[in-house]
């Protein structure tokens, strides 16, 4: 891409810059939205624009229009981030809301596993334009599906006519919601954390080849599927709260795991790994429980809700993880400690949602 281009390999950086800044912003708009429209049409509408941009990168002749398109199917996929959480909201409740989260959670994390081998494959045989090819051609096989198989869930008598940042306030002025809320925003930062400073530990520090680097990366990400498995198991055999507290409790020794090494002046390929692969796990047990909790209290704002746990869940994420760049890693030390800050503040964002003066739902009336 960077031959064809004519731009250095370091600025195609800035691909997923364009990409991923409308897909979190874009979230705060489809989600009131799909409360007043209904769900289908925000899906089709997000569908047809991501589309356009993977055509407009299909054949772009120039990096600066390749960007465009990159931006456009950004604005356009970010329907597809609000949804995931908020169409689960309007078909399940309880235990089962809990357990389908645990499903979306493994196909999100499953999905960035799978997308670098199919990609690496199409391009080795066929050339870079093919994975957007296969980007267009797949998303319209999805818009096909989504206009010809898939049932509304939001029904007129549910949706709301009321002003935008009335719908936001609602949401955001509920206890519960800001608590789950923290916890999400903070064990998600945690991971993106080690994912950022891991890189720079494992090939800077001990001094690690690319191809070790990348296959110690995986190594975590299965303990996140085992803790979404067993997410909604625990709350089915027991209770939600059992799942948010041994999530809790993974993410804590996680953390310390790393930590300890570090404050003795070691960085340690089995205690950095191995301390990752515990969090990740509670994190794969605390995502789709505290997403639960978080929109359990809104069938009348899930779109509301979904988008701001989507957007202010990157966002923080994105954040946190230029603020732990600026701290030098000289060991394992400064990333164990802000993955022990984000459980710690985990910890308090659940003491938070889990107040006793919160309404447990919403009615027509006091919506």
């Amino acid at each position: 891409m960077a031959n064809e281009f004519l731009t250095s390999p370091s600025t195609l950086q800035a691909v997923m810059a364009c990409y991923l800044i409308p897909y979190g912003l874009s979230q705060f708009v489809y989600g009131p939205l799909s409360d007043r429209l209904g769900r289908k049409p925000i899906i089709i509408i997000g569908l047809c624009i991501y589309i356009l941009g993977s055509l407009i990168a299909l054949f772009a002749d120039s990096f600066e229009l390749f960007l465009t398109g990159s931006f456009i199917q950004g604005l356009g996929i970010g329907s597809g981030g609000a949804m995931c959480r908020t169409l689960s909201r309007d078909v399940f409740s309880g235990t089962d809301l809990h357990r389908v989260n645990s499903l979306i959670s493994m196909c999100i994390i499953f999905s960035p596993l799978l997308a670098p081998v199919l990609g690496g494959y199409l391009t080795e045989s066929f050339g870079w334009r093919s994975s957007y090819w296969f980007l267009s051609l797949f998303s319209i096989v999805v818009l096909v599906a989504i206009l010809t198989r898939f049932d509304e869930t939001l029904p007129p008598s549910k949706r709301r006519n009321e002003a935008v940042l009335h719908s936001y306030r609602y949401v955001l002025s509920n206890r519960k919601f800001q608590g789950y809320l923290l916890c999400l925003v903070a064990t998600f930062s945690g991971v993106a954390i080690f994912e950022a400073a891991a890189g720079v530990l494992l090939g800077g520090v001990l001094k690690l080849s690319a191809t070790y680097v990348s296959m110690l990366f995986v190594i975590p990400i299965p303990g996140y599927l085992i803790g979404a498995a067993i997410s909604g198991v625990i709350a089915s055999k027991k209770n939600e709260k059992s799942a948010l507290q041994i999530g809790l409790i993974a993410i804590v020794v996680g953390s310390l795991i790393i930590l300890v090494p570090g404050i003795l002046g070691l960085t340690d390929t089995l205690t950095l790994v191995g301390g990752a692969t515990i969090y990740f796990l509670g994190s794969g047990i605390l995502f789709p429980a505290a997403t639960t909790g978080a929109l359990s209290p809104f069938p009348y704002h899930a779109g509301t809700g979904g988008a701001l746990l989507g957007g202010i869940q990157n966002l923080g994420a994105g954040l946190a993880t230029l603020f732990a760049s600026l701290i030098p890693s000289p060991n394992q030390m400064p990333l164990g400690a802000l993955m022990l800050l984000m459980s710690i503040l985990a910890i308090f964002g659940l003491l938070r949602g889990r107040s006793k003066h919160n309404p447990s739902s919403e009615s027509p009336l006091t919506a």
